[in-house]
């Protein structure tokens, strides 16, 4: 059984921008979900989206900083559970951002998977890779209209 999620992406600008999409609570919204997050060591943060019974999540994503590298690396804890403080998902995501070819890239390891998480590993794979997808959107759609201004 898989117990981590990795994936890699190219972006066509420079890791300070994408770094923006990882770190500033608006623009993670825009990608991800509702949060609270600060880029600070060690600060708790939640992940809010809509609950899926279905996979034995309530919808809450609780989450803390874990370690904070400026435009290279950002890792953080992502638990979740179906509620009242039950926790069924404990594992890890890690951002690492790597200037390549006037252009970053991205790396997504998320990792600490176990037996009973196998429904929303597979859920969170394929969500990463939207996710992902959005960033880069983003991230363009953001370049023209800055060209075109």
């Amino acid at each position: 059984m898989q117990t981590e999620i990795k994936h890699t992406w190219f972006y066509n600008q420079p890791p300070e921008e994408v770094w923006k999409y990882l770190t500033k609570a608006e623009l993670i919204a825009q990608w991800l979900m509702g949060n609270d997050f600060e880029p600070v060591m060690g600060h708790d943060f939640k992940f809010c989206t809509k609950p899926i019974p279905s996979l034995g999540l309530d919808g809450i994503f609780y989450c803390k900083v874990l370690e904070i590298v400026p435009f290279k690396k950002l890792t953080y804890s992502w638990k979740g559970g179906p509620g009242n403080g039950a926790i069924t998902l404990d594992t890890v995501v890690i951002w690492t951002l790597e200037p390549k070819d006037n252009g970053t890239e991205l790396q997504l390891v998320h990792s600490g998977y176990n037996e009973e998480n196998i429904s929303i590993f597979s859920s969170m794979d394929n969500g990463w890779l939207k996710n992902i997808q959005k960033i880069d959107e983003l991230l363009n759609r953001n370049n023209n209209a800055n060209t075109n201004a």
